[in-house]
């Protein structure tokens, strides 16, 4: 037996997991730049936790905007920090 095929007996839901991520990342945003690894790691995470509650997204977004405030167009276009 490989190693892929006792990582999978081993840990079947981390080796689902992971595998939803890789075909995710490569599917959906076709790879990513090491910079922006963080918040499509976020973004999977946040999209993995509620994945038995559809709506659980589309709820917490109107809560979270209530909570912040408004983003000016030139506090948009600010240059990246180096």
């Amino acid at each position: 037996m490989g190693p892929a095929q006792h990582a999978h007996k081993a840990l079947p839901h981390i080796h689902r997991a992971l595998g939803n991520l890789k075909t995710w990342l490569n599917g959906t945003h076709h790879g990513v730049e090491p910079k922006h690894l963080q918040s499509y790691l976020d973004e999977y995470a946040f999209r993995y936790n509620r994945r038995k509650t559809p709506m659980a997204a589309f709820r917490t977004l109107p809560g979270l905007s209530a909570q912040k405030k408004p983003v000016t167009l030139d506090e948009l276009m600010l240059p990246e920090p180096k």
